[in-house]
C-alpha cells in the first residue's frame, strides 16, 4: 500500500496518490434522476482548485478558519470538500457561528439564517447555475468558475475535519483501507454516506488517499448496485 506522508493538506495527499490524472477518480450515480457523472483526477482537481482559490481570494480563508459544508453526497460536494481542505480550512458539516462561509443546497437554505456568507450548490450534473436565489446568496458554479483551476497550498493546515489534525486523518484512512482491502488501483463502488466527518474520511477520502478510485451510488437497489459494479469494472463493493 502506498505510504501516506504528511503533506500540507489532505487534498495535497489525495492528488499526490494519483498515478494517472487522466483516469476517472470519482464517478457519481444518482439512480433517482439517471445521473452519471465521471470526473478524472484532473477535472476534480480543477473544481477543487477553483473552490480553494475562491475561498482564499474572495472569502479570505486562512489555515484553520472554519468552512461549513451542509450538502448531500454529490460530485459537487466532493469538489467543495477538497477545495476547502486545500485552502487549509477546518471543515464542519453543520452551520456554526465560526464559519466564514456555508456551502449548502437550495432546500437547506432556511437552516442557515444567520450565516454571514452562503453559497448554494445546484447539484446539477453539469453544474448549471441556479436562478432566483435570495439576495446575497451565491451560486457555487457561478462564483468559482471565474477562479483559476490550479492551486498550491501555502502552509500546513492546522485542522482538517472538525478540528482533527491531518496526521490523525491519514492514520485513520490507512487503517480503514487495510480493513476494507482498498489499495492502489482499487475501484470501489460504494453506497455509504459521506456524513458525518468520520464517514467523509472512510467513504470518500480513503480510496483517494491510497491511490484508488470511487464510484458513489445513490438511490439504487442492491441489484442495480451490482450491475453498476460490473459495468464500472469495480474490484470492491461497499454498501
Amino acid at each position: 500500500m502506498r505510504e501516506l506522508n504528511t503533506p500540507n493538506t489532505l487534498t495535497d495527499a489525495v492528488f499526490a496518490a494519483v498515478a494517472d490524472h487522466s483516469r476517472p477518480l470519482l464517478t457519481y450515480y444518482d439512480d433517482s434522476t439517471g445521473e452519471r457523472t465521471e470526473l478524472s483526477a484532473a477535472t476534480l482537481g480543477n473544481w477543487a482548485a477553483k473552490t480553494a482559490n475562491y475561498l482564499v481570494d474572495e472569502i479570505g480563508v486562512m489555515a484553520g478558519d472554519v468552512v461549513a459544508v451542509d450538502l448531500p453526497a454529490h460530485w459537487q460536494t466532493a469538489g467543495i470538500l477538497l477545495g476547502a481542505l486545500w485552502a487549509g480550512a477546518d471543515v464542519h458539516f453543520e452551520s456554526t457561528d465560526e464559519a466564514m462561509v456555508v456551502f449548502t443546497s437550495r432546500d437547506r437554505l432556511d437552516d442557515h439564517p444567520d450565516a454571514d456568507e452562503v453559497v448554494v450548490a445546484s447539484l446539477d450534473p453539469f453544474a448549471l447555475p441556479l436562478r432566483d436565489l435570495p439576495p446575497g446568496v451565491g451560486d457555487y458554479g457561478s462564483v468559482v468558475r471565474v477562479h483559476g483551476d490550479q492551486y498550491s497550498s501555502r502552509r500546513p493546515a492546522s485542522a482538517t475535519l472538525e478540528g482533527t489534525a491531518i496526521g490523525e486523518v491519514l492514520d485513520d484512512a490507512r487503517a480503514i483501507a487495510e480493513r476494507d482491502g482498498i489499495g492502489p488501483g482499487t475501484r470501489v463502488v460504494s453506497t455509504r454516506p459521506w456524513h458525518p466527518a468520520e464517514f467523509v474520511v472512510a467513504h470518500l477520502l480513503t480510496p483517494f488517499l491510497v491511490g484508488g478510485s470511487l464510484v458513489h451510488v445513490t438511490a439504487a437497489s442492491p441489484e442495480r448496485v451490482t450491475a453498476i459494479a460490473e459495468m464500472e469494472k469495480a474490484t470492491l463493493v461497499l454498501s
